[in-house]
Protein backbone atom coordinates (compact mmCIF):
# COMPACT_ATOMS: atom_id res chain seq x y z
CA UNK A 1 0.00 0.00 0.00
CA UNK A 2 1.61 3.33 -1.01
CA UNK A 3 1.85 5.78 2.00
CA UNK A 4 1.54 9.63 1.93
CA UNK A 5 4.83 10.50 0.08
CA UNK A 6 4.96 14.14 -0.02
CA UNK A 7 1.74 14.47 0.72
CA UNK A 8 1.13 16.35 3.97
CA UNK A 9 -0.89 13.67 5.66
CA UNK A 10 -0.69 12.52 9.49
CA UNK A 11 -1.87 9.00 9.55
CA UNK A 12 -2.91 6.86 11.98
CA UNK A 13 -0.49 5.10 13.81
CA UNK A 14 -0.21 1.07 13.02
CA UNK A 15 -0.33 0.83 16.77
CA UNK A 16 -3.89 3.17 17.09
CA UNK A 17 -5.10 1.53 14.58
CA UNK A 18 -4.44 -1.84 15.55
CA UNK A 19 -6.12 -0.86 19.19
CA UNK A 20 -9.12 0.66 17.25
CA UNK A 21 -10.51 -2.77 15.47
CA UNK A 22 -8.89 -4.62 18.36
CA UNK A 23 -12.14 -2.35 20.27
CA UNK A 24 -14.38 -2.66 17.63
CA UNK A 25 -13.97 -6.78 17.38
CA UNK A 26 -15.92 -8.90 14.89
CA UNK A 27 -18.64 -6.02 14.71
CA UNK A 28 -16.92 -4.48 11.84
CA UNK A 29 -17.98 -7.28 10.25
CA UNK A 30 -21.15 -7.04 7.60
CA UNK A 31 -20.76 -3.24 8.51
CA UNK A 32 -21.58 0.51 6.94
CA UNK A 33 -17.83 2.44 8.02
CA UNK A 34 -17.04 5.76 6.88
CA UNK A 35 -14.01 6.85 6.99
CA UNK A 36 -13.57 10.82 7.12
CA UNK A 37 -10.79 12.65 6.16
CA UNK A 38 -9.72 9.14 5.08
CA UNK A 39 -6.21 10.36 3.66
CA UNK A 40 -4.14 7.24 2.66
CA UNK A 41 -7.21 5.17 2.96
CA UNK A 42 -5.28 2.85 5.67
CA UNK A 43 -8.51 3.13 8.18
CA UNK A 44 -11.60 2.30 5.78
CA UNK A 45 -8.91 -0.13 3.85
CA UNK A 46 -8.34 -2.39 7.40
CA UNK A 47 -12.53 -2.25 7.48
CA UNK A 48 -12.73 -3.88 4.01
CA UNK A 49 -10.03 -6.52 5.37
CA UNK A 50 -11.91 -6.84 8.10
CA UNK A 51 -15.42 -7.69 6.66
CA UNK A 52 -17.05 -4.42 6.17
CA UNK A 53 -19.68 -5.12 3.71
CA UNK A 54 -19.41 -1.19 2.78
CA UNK A 55 -16.98 1.33 3.06
CA UNK A 56 -17.28 5.08 1.84
CA UNK A 57 -14.13 7.08 2.04
CA UNK A 58 -14.79 10.88 2.08
CA UNK A 59 -12.01 12.82 0.88
CA UNK A 60 -11.40 16.85 -0.27
CA UNK A 61 -7.95 16.48 -1.49
CA UNK A 62 -7.28 14.85 -4.97
CA UNK A 63 -4.32 13.82 -4.63
CA UNK A 64 -4.95 12.00 -1.45
CA UNK A 65 -8.53 10.76 -3.25
CA UNK A 66 -6.38 9.30 -5.85
CA UNK A 67 -4.11 7.29 -3.60
CA UNK A 68 -6.91 5.95 -2.03
CA UNK A 69 -8.07 5.31 -5.39
CA UNK A 70 -4.49 3.36 -6.00
CA UNK A 71 -4.29 1.73 -2.79
CA UNK A 72 -7.62 -0.12 -3.41
CA UNK A 73 -6.54 -1.36 -6.38
CA UNK A 74 -3.19 -2.40 -5.57
CA UNK A 75 -5.14 -4.46 -3.26
CA UNK A 76 -7.78 -5.65 -6.19
CA UNK A 77 -10.47 -4.25 -4.06
CA UNK A 78 -13.01 -3.33 -6.47
CA UNK A 79 -16.65 -3.93 -4.71
CA UNK A 80 -18.09 -2.29 -1.09
CA UNK A 81 -16.25 0.37 -1.92
CA UNK A 82 -16.85 4.47 -2.83
CA UNK A 83 -14.39 7.34 -2.57
CA UNK A 84 -16.38 10.73 -2.49
CA UNK A 85 -14.16 13.79 -3.29
CA UNK A 86 -15.62 16.97 -0.96
CA UNK A 87 -15.73 18.59 1.68
CA UNK A 88 -16.48 16.69 5.06
CA UNK A 89 -19.37 18.38 5.74
CA UNK A 90 -20.32 18.15 1.87
CA UNK A 91 -19.62 14.58 1.66
CA UNK A 92 -21.86 13.79 4.34
CA UNK A 93 -24.53 15.50 2.87
CA UNK A 94 -24.29 13.48 0.20
CA UNK A 95 -24.64 10.17 2.50
CA UNK A 96 -27.60 12.11 4.25
CA UNK A 97 -29.54 12.13 1.18
CA UNK A 98 -29.11 8.60 0.54
CA UNK A 99 -30.48 8.01 3.64
CA UNK A 100 -27.67 5.95 4.90
CA UNK A 101 -27.39 4.44 8.43
CA UNK A 102 -23.48 4.09 9.43
CA UNK A 103 -22.65 1.48 11.51
CA UNK A 104 -19.36 2.72 12.07
CA UNK A 105 -18.43 6.59 11.47
CA UNK A 106 -13.94 7.42 11.73
CA UNK A 107 -13.13 11.24 11.99
CA UNK A 108 -9.48 12.10 11.51
CA UNK A 109 -9.25 15.18 10.57
CA UNK A 110 -6.04 17.73 11.05
CA UNK A 111 -5.51 18.58 15.03
CA UNK A 112 -5.66 21.79 14.11
CA UNK A 113 -8.67 23.75 14.03
CA UNK A 114 -12.59 23.50 14.91
CA UNK A 115 -13.01 20.46 12.33
CA UNK A 116 -13.71 17.95 15.38
CA UNK A 117 -16.36 19.88 16.48
CA UNK A 118 -17.88 21.08 13.34
CA UNK A 119 -17.98 17.19 12.11
CA UNK A 120 -19.23 16.08 15.08
CA UNK A 121 -22.04 18.73 15.61
CA UNK A 122 -23.29 17.56 11.60
CA UNK A 123 -23.64 14.20 13.10
CA UNK A 124 -25.56 14.68 15.92
CA UNK A 125 -28.12 16.75 13.81
CA UNK A 126 -27.77 14.02 11.20
CA UNK A 127 -29.77 10.71 10.91
CA UNK A 128 -26.31 9.07 9.82
CA UNK A 129 -25.41 7.38 12.72
CA UNK A 130 -27.27 3.88 12.65
CA UNK A 131 -28.77 3.01 16.34
CA UNK A 132 -26.46 1.40 17.48
CA UNK A 133 -23.55 3.12 15.76
CA UNK A 134 -20.35 4.42 16.61
CA UNK A 135 -18.27 7.90 15.78
CA UNK A 136 -14.80 7.23 16.69
CA UNK A 137 -12.64 10.45 16.96
CA UNK A 138 -8.92 10.86 16.39
CA UNK A 139 -7.59 14.06 18.39
CA UNK A 140 -5.10 15.13 19.97
CA UNK A 141 -4.77 14.41 23.96
CA UNK A 142 -4.84 17.65 24.84
CA UNK A 143 -8.13 18.59 22.79
CA UNK A 144 -10.80 18.20 25.33
CA UNK A 145 -14.26 17.38 23.41
CA UNK A 146 -17.40 17.37 24.78
CA UNK A 147 -19.02 14.37 26.61
CA UNK A 148 -22.50 14.78 25.43
CA UNK A 149 -24.16 16.98 22.76
CA UNK A 150 -27.86 16.26 22.07
CA UNK A 151 -28.00 12.96 20.47
CA UNK A 152 -24.15 11.96 20.61
CA UNK A 153 -22.61 11.04 23.77
CA UNK A 154 -18.96 9.54 24.68
CA UNK A 155 -19.07 6.41 25.53
CA UNK A 156 -15.68 5.69 25.95
CA UNK A 157 -11.79 7.69 25.63
CA UNK A 158 -8.71 5.76 24.93
CA UNK A 159 -5.33 7.66 25.23
CA UNK A 160 -2.21 6.41 23.65
CA UNK A 161 1.02 8.57 23.46
CA UNK A 162 -0.19 11.88 22.01
CA UNK A 163 -3.40 10.23 20.02
CA UNK A 164 -6.87 9.97 21.75
CA UNK A 165 -9.54 7.81 20.15
CA UNK A 166 -13.29 9.18 21.88
CA UNK A 167 -16.01 6.68 20.94
CA UNK A 168 -19.99 8.28 20.49
CA UNK A 169 -23.06 6.07 20.46
CA UNK A 170 -26.16 7.44 20.62
CA UNK A 171 -27.62 8.52 24.27
CA UNK A 172 -30.17 6.39 25.22
CA UNK A 173 -33.87 8.12 25.02
CA UNK A 174 -34.71 10.49 28.09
Amino acid sequence: MKGPGKLRLRPTSDRLRETLFNVLGASVEDSLFVDLYAGTGAIGIEAVSRGAREVIFVESHAASARLIRENLEALDVRGGVDVIEADVLRGLGKLAARHLLADFIFIDPPYEGEEHLRVLEFLDESHLVAPYGLVIVEHSVQMDLPERFVRLERSRLLEQGDAALSFYRLAAAA
